[in-house]
C-alpha cells in the first residue's frame, strides 16, 4: 500500500478558506472538486507530455497511434473513424497523419473497392513504438496514481465518471431550464 503523507493545505483549500472569509454566504463546494481536479489535470498533462515528447511524439500523434493499435490487425481506420475512436478530435487529424507517415509510423492506403475511401496503417516501425511507448505510458500512469490504493483507484473511476456525465447532462438542463 502506498505511504500516505501528512495532509497539508493545498492551494484549493487556501481559495476556499479566502472565500470564505470574503464572501462567507458563498458556496464554495464546487471549487473542491473541480479546481482539485483542473489542478490534477494539470499536473498528469504535464508529466504525460514529457514521456511521450521523449519518444519523438506529440500527444496527438500518440492518440492516432494508439487508437490505429485498438484497432486490431491490420491495424487501419480512415480520418472519420480516427476522429470518431473517441480521443481524436477531427480538427487536424490530417496534419497528423502527415507527420506519423512521415516519420514512417503509418501509410496511407486506397480501399481496393472504393478508391475514395483513405486508411491509415501502422507500418511495423508503428506498431513497435506504439507498443514501446504505450507500455512506458501505462507505467507512468502507474507511478501517478501510486499514491492511492487499488479500492480508491476504482472509486475514483466511478466518480470520475459519474462526474463526466454529470457535466455532459447540466448542458441539457440548462437549456431547459
Amino acid at each position: 500500500m502506498a505511504q500516505r503523507r501528512a495532509k497539508q493545505p493545498d492551494a484549493v483549500a487556501r481559495i476556499v478558506e479566502d472565500w470564505a472569509r470574503e464572501r462567507p454566504g458563498l458556496d464554495t463546494s464546487p471549487l473542491e472538486v473541480l479546481a482539485r481536479l483542473h489542478r490534477a489535470y494539470l499536473q498528469y498533462q504535464s508529466r504525460l507530455t514529457a514521456q511521450i515528447e521523449k519518444h519523438g511524439l506529440s500527444v496527438a500523434g500518440f492518440d492516432v497511434l494508439t487508437a490505429l493499435r485498438r484497432a486490431g490487425a491490420p491495424y487501419r481506420l480512415t480520418a472519420g473513424q480516427l476522429a470518431a475512436s473517441g480521443l481524436i478530435s477531427s480538427a487536424g487529424v490530417t496534419l497528423r497523419l502527415d507527420r506519423l507517415e512521415n516519420d514512417g509510423l503509418l501509410v496511407r492506403e486506397r480501399d481496393a473497392a472504393d478508391r475514395r475511401v483513405v486508411y491509415s496503417r501502422l507500418t511495423h516501425a508503428g506498431l513497435r513504438k506504439v507498443d514501446e511507448v504505450f507500455a512506458e505510458h501505462l507505467e507512468n500512469e502507474r507511478r501517478m496514481l501510486g499514491g492511492l490504493s487499488l479500492t480508491e483507484r476504482r472509486q475514483l473511476a466511478r466518480l470520475l465518471s459519474g462526474l463526466e456525465h454529470s457535466i455532459v447532462e447540466s448542458d441539457s438542463a440548462a437549456a431547459t431550464g
